[in-house]
């Protein structure tokens, strides 16, 4: 190479360093895909879809909600983990894909850690320990007390094998040294319908399955699973408080995009995001359903995600769940 050739070679290479900056500072510059991992109409789309728009409204750029389900989420988590980390292909992760997984799955086709940039916690939803109204069970009390002296008598319904409600199960009975026994359902209406007909004596399930019973008089809350109470069950309590301290078992949603996401973009769809989970128009948009919004960032996305997966790991152990 010559010497004029060297001169517009450099020329030429100074020239796109200005162009690739600005197209950097410039994300989002076309429509956002967000992925969500079961089929419309399910908890998360509650979660998804008023992010998603608010989401393309901040942003200036259409967020479009992709929904595909399949293998507890994993599917979708797949996709994602394989797609270009650009911050056009972004997904809502739920504590199944996210933290449930893999340990739950013999074969999972994505690392739930390293193949993931985490964005923030969104979203979060207790579980309801649930009875018919007509039990002789009253109280949470009640029911650890008949459970130490039936062990594995009482049973407890779940919409199935390696869901959020079996793995509290789970944890319930390592928590109060108690043996329940688990009948798994296909989802959760069919053993909503058996506990309202006194079919099954217990349910472990998300608050919004059982929350319209509750109110309506034919379900009793017996306790909340999360740290502290639900605001639309403000007189039940929560397990923690119950004599259980180190209690908790949530159903949550979070933002996650594929790993080796660009820092600028990564900056950029945490800040959003963050913004938009804290606002009072998110918290209006998500209704009434027993889903609360998260406003407290003060611990990473990746740090909630690590106890996470210890705590469920142990939860599918003590299950004996397992799925391939």
């Amino acid at each position: 190479m010559n010497r004029n050739q060297f001169f517009y070679f450099l020329i030429s290479i100074l020239l796109l360093i200005p162009a690739s900056y600005s197209l950097a500072q410039t994300y989002p510059n076309k429509p956002i895909k967000l992925i969500v991992p079961f089929p419309p109409g399910g908890p998360t789309d509650i979660v998804a879809r008023p992010l998603a728009q608010m989401l393309g409204e901040s942003m200036k750029q259409s967020v479009i909600v992709e929904n595909k389900g399949g293998a507890g989420g994993s599917v979708a988590a797949d996709f994602v983990a394989k797609s270009p980390p650009d911050g056009y292909t972004i997904m809502v992760g739920t504590v199944g894909t996210h933290a449930i997984n893999g340990s739950l799955y013999r074969q999972l086709p994505y690392d739930m850690t390293k193949d993931f940039t985490p964005i923030a916690l969104v979203a979060s939803a207790p579980l309801v320990i649930a009875v018919p109204a007509s039990s002789n069970i009253k109280t949470l009390a009640d029911l650890i007390k008949e459970a130490k002296a039936k062990p594995d008598f009482i049973a407890f319904g779940t919409a199935g094998n390696g869901t959020p409600g079996h793995l509290t199960g789970a944890l319930f009975e390592t928590a109060t040294k108690t043996k329940l026994k688990h009948i798994p359902y296909k989802g959760s209406a069919p053993a909503v319908t058996d506990l309202l007909g006194g079919q099954i004596p217990l349910m472990f399930d998300p608050i919004q399955s059982v929350l319209p019973h509750i109110q309506s008089g034919k379900l009793i809350a017996l306790a909340v699973t999360s740290k502290t109470r639900s605001p639309l069950l403000p007189n039940v309590p929560t397990v923690a408080e119950s004599g259980y301290p180190n209690f908790e078992s949530t159903a949550w949603w979070a933002v996650f995009a594929p790993a080796k996401l660009p820092e600028n973009v990564t900056t950029t769809l945490t800040n959003q995001v963050q913004k938009i989970a804290s606002s009072a128009a998110f918290k209006e948009r998500l209704g009434n359903v027993g889903v609360q919004p998260n406003t407290n960032f003060k611990e990473p996305l990746s740090a909630f995600q690590t106890r996470e997966i210890a705590k469920w790991a142990i939860a599918v152990r003590d299950s004996g769940a397992s799925l391939d």
